[in-house]
This record gives C-alpha cells, structure tokens and sequence, in this order.
C-alpha cells in the first residue's frame, strides 16, 4: 500500500513561488496517474493537477492553468508542483494521491478516482 507525504507548503507573499513535493513510499508509483488536490477552509477538496502514468499527459484546473506545472520522477517516486504567480485565492492545504488509473491515458478530476491520500501541506499566500 502507498503512502504520500507531502511537504513544500509555507506563507508566501502574492506574486511568490512554492515548490511542492510528493515522496511515495511502499509501492512505486510507476504506472499510475498522479494527482495534486487543495482545500481551503470552509470549502470542497477541489482539483488541481494531474499528470498520467508515462508524464505524457497533464491536466490544470482553470484557476491554475499557466502558473503551476505538475512532474514527476518515477525514478525517485516523487511527484512535484511547481507553483509560480501565487495568489491569496491558492490558499489551502494541498494533497497528492494515486489515481485508481493505471497505464491509462484518460484524465482523472474527481477526488473519488484517487486514493492513497497524503496528509497535506498547507500553503498560504498573503496579499
């Protein structure tokens, strides 16, 4: 079974950088669909970034779309977020998790179609 920790996450000002980090233990992460959610307080865990099994694919949320940049390593078993032009709306605890997809092409939004949760990284942005 995988387990997903994340880390990254801090306070930043508007306009600032984080780079987050998803270290996978227990299994490989080769061949799945990695995936990155957020959850803001008060709201619905919502989608961020996916990128497919190969790194072939990858898929932004609208809100995200041009500032963040999903990777990954299978060599390390890592997966990354690079977040660039933060804004004070990115604030939220994010979490990766495995997509239930395996060796598969097809984009995966739904938090339902992931599992293996990581415990989340908060990352908070100051305007």
């Amino acid at each position: 079974q995988v387990q997903l920790v994340e880390s990254g996450g801090g306070l930043v000002q508007a306009g600032g950088s984080l780079r987050l980090s998803c270290a996978a233990s227990g299994r490989t992460i080769s061949g799945h669909g990695m995936g990155w959610f957020r959850q803001a307080p008060g709201k619905e865990r919502e989608f961020v970034a996916t990128i497919s099994w190969n790194g072939g694919t990858t898929y932004y949320a609208d809100s995200v779309k041009g500032r963040f940049t999903i990777a990954r390593d299978d060599a390390k078993n890592t997966v990354t977020l690079q977040m660039n032009a933060l804004k004070p709306e990115d604030t939220a605890v994010y979490y990766c998790a495995t997509s239930r997809l395996t060796y598969s092409g097809t984009i995966a939004t739904e938090a339902i179609e992931y599992y293996g949760w990581g415990q989340g990284t908060q990352v908070t942005v100051s305007s």
